[in-house]
């Protein structure tokens, strides 16, 4: 079993309307309180970093999966929403919707249609993003796999 390691360096300059820079191997950006928050809205935030970890480790684990199991894609496209609430002064991440969308060759099967929508769901359980944030976040799941037109 290999362990891997990761890091990031952070620099914040000042006070909280501020703008910081992070670098972490080939991310590189600066970072700042989004707008919607009454912030800067420069750069990249937490709430998108998240997000994009949640969904980039949902599509890669997805085709991986597909790979593996021979299916045939045309397309794997994916929109993910991040819903985070704000009550009392107290901001909470509350719930990730990856919605998927799997376009598979003309000639797929019925059982290959139906493995391939099982892969989705198994795809969001088996995600290290996922089951990071398992219990704290709620992901859910809203796929669409169909036959290319």
């Amino acid at each position: 079993m290999a362990e891997h390691h990761f890091h990031l360096k952070a620099h914040w300059p000042g006070l909280r309307n501020d703008v910081g820079d992070i670098e972490a191997g080939n991310l590189k950006t600066q970072v700042s309180i989004p707008s919607e928050m009454n912030g800067p809205g420069i750069g990249t935030n937490p709430d998108e970093m998240l997000l994009g970890a949640a969904a980039t480790c949902y599509i890669i684990t997805l085709a991986a999966m597909l790979e593996r199991s021979k299916i045939d894609k045309v397309n794997l496209s994916m929109d993910s929403e991040g819903i985070v609430d704000e009550m009392n002064g107290v901001i909470t991440y509350k719930k990730i919707i990856h919605r998927p969308h799997l376009i598979l060759r003309q000639n797929a099967t019925d059982k290959q249609i139906q493995l391939a929508q099982k892969l989705t769901e198994k795809a969001e359980i088996s995600c290290m993003i996922t089951r990071a944030i398992k219990g704290n976040v709620d992901v859910e799941l809203e796929a669409c796999v169909e036959k290319e037109a």
